[in-house]
Protein backbone atom coordinates (compact mmCIF):
# COMPACT_ATOMS: atom_id res chain seq x y z
CA UNK A 1 0.00 0.00 0.00
CA UNK A 2 2.72 2.57 0.38
CA UNK A 3 4.09 2.16 -3.13
CA UNK A 4 0.77 3.13 -4.15
CA UNK A 5 1.47 6.68 -2.43
CA UNK A 6 4.96 7.19 -3.64
CA UNK A 7 5.01 10.60 -5.10
CA UNK A 8 8.86 10.93 -5.48
CA UNK A 9 8.92 10.37 -9.58
CA UNK A 10 6.58 12.99 -9.69
CA UNK A 11 8.71 15.26 -7.69
CA UNK A 12 11.20 14.71 -9.49
CA UNK A 13 9.98 14.97 -12.98
CA UNK A 14 8.96 18.52 -12.02
CA UNK A 15 12.16 19.22 -10.24
CA UNK A 16 15.14 17.79 -12.23
CA UNK A 17 18.00 20.05 -13.50
CA UNK A 18 18.65 20.28 -16.86
CA UNK A 19 21.02 17.99 -18.45
CA UNK A 20 23.58 19.88 -20.56
CA UNK A 21 24.52 16.54 -22.39
CA UNK A 22 21.84 15.90 -24.05
CA UNK A 23 20.74 17.72 -26.95
CA UNK A 24 16.72 19.04 -26.84
CA UNK A 25 14.78 19.73 -29.43
CA UNK A 26 11.18 21.74 -29.59
CA UNK A 27 8.91 18.62 -29.93
CA UNK A 28 10.66 17.29 -27.18
CA UNK A 29 10.06 20.47 -24.88
CA UNK A 30 6.70 20.12 -26.23
CA UNK A 31 6.09 16.86 -25.08
CA UNK A 32 7.49 17.45 -21.67
CA UNK A 33 5.55 20.99 -21.31
CA UNK A 34 2.04 19.20 -22.12
CA UNK A 35 2.98 15.94 -19.50
CA UNK A 36 3.42 18.31 -17.01
CA UNK A 37 0.33 20.54 -17.33
CA UNK A 38 -1.34 17.57 -17.36
CA UNK A 39 0.00 15.91 -14.50
CA UNK A 40 -0.34 19.10 -12.65
CA UNK A 41 -4.05 19.23 -13.62
CA UNK A 42 -4.83 15.63 -12.56
CA UNK A 43 -3.08 16.13 -9.46
CA UNK A 44 -5.19 19.36 -8.67
CA UNK A 45 -8.61 17.49 -9.52
CA UNK A 46 -7.71 14.61 -7.07
CA UNK A 47 -6.98 17.13 -4.36
CA UNK A 48 -10.31 18.83 -5.14
CA UNK A 49 -12.46 15.89 -5.62
CA UNK A 50 -10.95 14.73 -2.07
CA UNK A 51 -11.23 18.41 -0.46
CA UNK A 52 -14.80 18.38 -1.93
CA UNK A 53 -15.91 14.82 -0.90
CA UNK A 54 -14.92 14.92 2.31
Amino acid sequence: MKGLFDFSEVGNYFFRKKDSSRKTNFNLRAMHTINKISMGMFLACIIYFIITHW
